[in-house]
């Protein structure tokens, strides 16, 4: 065989992306020549084990991963102790964690009694949660709870506040007064009075505080 026939030979031999040029008759291709971009097959084992380790540094990079975790864990031993059914679903979105423990089981009104009248028992569990997630991971909680839809049902009447209000303002030109509300549903209204094209704010403090729409700024 000539020198180039083996030559070429050897070049069609080679992993894709390594060049092999003026080779010696009966030289070998070192192993170290293979250059990056050439895939180095692993075995299933240690595939698996970096798959499982880039997981865990991804929810390492993202608290409202962990702090969610954390919540999910405390409710369902609050299930437990209550005897209670239900599916816990974590959703995180503009930076925010959001639980919802909801039954399949039509006409089991079992979680009515963790959302209490107008909420009340919902609100004091929100907050239990996010005391959890600061005792379980030193971090401060902006976590919102939802049970069996009420606060699902509860954002769309206040959507239909918000609305009416900025009709009253359009009507009359004076400034509405809402009641009080909390600072998640305080922002609803927000949203939809700006989407209205209209103005409002928070004034009182503590319990208290509530919003007023108006026409101006």
């Amino acid at each position: 065989m000539s020198e180039n026939q083996h030559s070429e030979q050897a070049q069609d031999s080679a992993p894709e992306g390594v060049q092999i040029q003026d080779l010696e008759p009966g030289q070998k291709v070192d192993a170290s020549a293979v250059v990056a971009g050439v895939d180095v097959p692993q075995d299933d084992e240690a595939a698996a084990a970096s798959a499982e380790q880039s997981d865990q540094d991804d929810d390492e990079l993202d608290p409202l991963v962990e702090e969610g975790e954390v919540a999910a864990d405390y409710l369902e031993e609050l299930l437990d102790l209550a005897d209670l059914d239900g599916d816990i679903d974590i959703e995180v979105r503009n930076g925010r964690t959001y639980l919802s423990v909801v039954t399949e089981e039509e006409g089991d009104d079992g979680l009515d009694m963790l959302v209490g009248k107008d909420g009340e028992v919902l609100e004091a569990l929100q907050e239990l949660v996010r005391l959890a997630v600061l005792a379980g991971t030193e971090q401060r909680s902006r976590l919102v709870l939802d049970i069996a839809g009420h606060r699902l049902a509860r954002a769309e009447q206040l959507r239909e506040l918000a609305r009416r209000a900025v009709q009253s303002v359009r009507g009359s030109g004076e400034p509405v007064h809402l009641d009080p509300l909390s600072p998640y549903e305080r922002k609803i209204v927000h949203d939809v009075v700006a989407e209205e094209g209209m103005h409002s704010e928070s004034e009182g403090e503590g319990p208290g505080r509530h919003i007023v729409v108006s026409a101006n700024g």
